[in-house]
């Protein structure tokens, strides 16, 4: 696509990211698709895929490697350089910038946008407009900007951001202007961090640790490591001892290298940046990340045999109590989450990433296609947005249990007769008695529905609906509720698909 045709990215059907030409037809991060389609029609679109943007932004990421040292990849898509230097040897900061975005341009094929500022906050504001922030002049910069630009992709800020607006602070300025003290009380550690930000001040305490050697983690790998699955597998067992390391001499990581050889000896490496400390999660996310972009390079651009030796080195550490901040979970976690995290993790290793699973609730019409099982350390983002609206979807409450496979059933009415559904959505007579997989039959006390779906309706067949079903207790045990599925209405068939506590 051209360079100046609007085009956003979207994730859970909101933005996660958009280029200069959308920004001007009114698309916004966490708008919605068709709220931002509305605003520009011209618009494309594309699925967030944070493999296929590593893989691309590595040609980015060696462009500018040919004339800085010391690049880091903050995330794909956004590289931090240092400047004092290499500006002074190409004639000034504009010189150097204008040499950069036309390297970028010839090498990568792709624009680019760069500005200068002071601290990795402000120089990722001044790229998105082209700015140059003289030193001392950061705050001033930030102060008239909307305090929405605190929720910075992996910052999870969002309601952070949302609760200072709330309360009528709409630019950093405003933000910035309140007493560090007041911000603690009122916002906690998170909003310590963002009041920093906003003031122009470091994104982390000046004060940094040098990695002790024993902190470096080096893996060898028999057989070699030629694919981008295998290495992402791998990583994220290297990713929770590396952070268990730093972890036992209270450390955390806000750089990290990421070194590797090949069995024909080339050597590889990128340091990532991370303006918060480095979970096991997003460990793992960089190594997979820089695999992409090595193993799936362009022709002639990745190297020519498997990778037999990864060293993840701590470029930078903090103190794990600076920030205030949990390490690994954002809050509540001790050390039995650890544990199990690792236990989990040996067992994935004994039976692949799909051996341990874990539940999220997800958007859809039935039961079962709400469910969606995620592998361990995957990451748990929606694919479709549960509070959407979903014509025909089963009202509140839902099956406390979701069967696997639904057992087939047989729904009478008082004479004994087969209760079916007709065209028009409604049963052919009163449920007065079932039987599931062939038992005895059960008399039902009450009854609410049918509700058919709209994949029903549209699909060619018989008519199709869900009935909430209350059984007669039995014994001393409580009455039972089921969730049952009919087609037809001559000979229908019954299904139980779940049941409620």
């Amino acid at each position: 696509m051209s360079a100046t045709q609007p085009a956003a990215v979207f994730s859970a059907n909101r933005v996660v990211a958009s280029n200069a030409v959308a920004r001007r037809g009114g698309v916004r991060r966490g708008m919605r698709r068709r709220e931002a389609q509305s605003n520009c029609p011209e618009l494309s679109v594309f699925n967030a895929d944070d493999g296929r943007d590593a893989r691309l932004f590595e040609a980015v990421a060696r462009a500018v490697e040919a004339f800085v040292v010391g690049v880091e990849v903050v995330r794909p898509g956004l590289v931090a350089v240092p400047v004092a230097g290499a500006a002074g040897y190409f004639g000034g900061e504009h010189a150097l910038v204008e040499r950069l975005v036309d390297e970028v341009s010839a090498a990568a094929g792709v624009e680019s946008q760069a500005g200068v500022a002071e601290g990795l906050f402000a120089a990722t504001l001044a790229a998105r407009r082209g700015a140059f922030v003289e030193p001392g002049c950061v705050a001033e910069f930030l102060a008239p900007l909307p305090v929405t630009e605190l929720d910075q992709p992996g910052s999870d800020r969002a309601e952070l951001v949302d609760l200072v607006r709330r309360l009528g602070l709409k630019t950093l300025g405003a933000f910035a202007a309140l007493s560090e003290r007041d911000v603690a009380n009122r916002f906690g550690a998170a909003g310590v961090l963002a009041h920093r930000l906003a003031r122009g001040r470091s994104e982390r305490p000046p004060l940094r640790r040098r990695p002790p050697p024993e902190l470096t983690l080096t893996e060898e790998f028999d057989p070699v490591v030629e694919r981008v699955d295998v290495a992402a597998f791998l990583a994220k067992g290297l990713a929770t001892r590396f952070c268990a390391g730093l972890a036992g001499h209270g450390l955390a990581c806000t750089r990290l290298g990421i070194y590797a050889v090949t069995e024909e000896g080339e050597h590889l490496g990128r340091v990532w940046r991370c303006a918060e400390p480095l979970t096991p999660a997003g460990v793992a996310d960089r190594v997979r990340w820089q695999f992409e972009g090595w193993l799936r390079a362009a022709p002639g651009q990745r190297p020519t045999s498997g990778v037999v030796r990864l060293r993840l080195e701590p470029e930078e550490l903090v103190e794990g109590r600076s920030l205030q901040l949990d390490l690994w979970q954002n809050g509540g976690s001790d050390e039995a989450d650890e544990r199990a995290a690792r236990a989990f993790v040996r067992v994935q290793g004994l039976l692949g990433p799909e051996g341990v699973v874990t539940p999220m609730l997800d958007g859809a019409r039935d039961p079962a296609g709400r469910v969606r099982l995620v592998a361990w350390g995957d990451p748990r983002e929606r694919t479709t947005p549960p509070d959407a609206t979903w014509p025909g979807r089963l009202p509140a409450p839902s099956p406390a249990t979701v069967l696997d496979r639904p057992v087939p059933a047989q729904v009478f009415d008082a004479d004994g007769r087969p209760v079916g559904i007709t065209g028009r959505d409604q049963v052919t007579t009163v449920p007065h008695r079932l039987s599931i997989a062939g038992g005895p039959r059960r008399d039902i006390v009450a009854w609410a529905g049918p509700w058919p779906t709209a994949a029903d309706r549209r699909r060619p067949g018989p008519p199709r609906a869900r009935v909430q079903l209350v059984l007669a207790a039995e014994g001393d045990e409580p009455p039972e509720a089921v969730l049952a599925y009919c087609a037809g209405t001559e000979n229908p068939l019954w299904t139980v698909e779940g049941v409620y506590d």
